[in-house]
């Protein structure tokens, strides 16, 4: 999977069901496999949100147009 095949993906968290934000970096170890995501808050329409991190760990599924996430927040 590439890169940008995940970051038109929403990120949502399952612990409340809410759409955390998209994808914008990707952190990798030495073998290049992902450590952790880096993403885009969305708080307002023409505003972007901060930043945060989600770590790969976190992830409880890709699917076809989402990534769940397990983020207790």
């Amino acid at each position: 999977m590439l890169l940008s095949d995940l970051q038109n993906k929403d990120i949502i968290n399952v612990f409340d069901g809410k759409k955390i934000g998209s994808i914008i970096d990707v952190s990798l170890d030495k073998e290049g496999r992902i450590v952790e995501m880096s993403i885009q808050r969305r708080r307002f329409i023409f505003f972007s949100g901060a930043t945060s991190k989600i770590k790969w760990s976190q992830i409880d599924k890709i699917g076809k147009d989402v990534i769940l996430v397990n983020v207790n927040t």
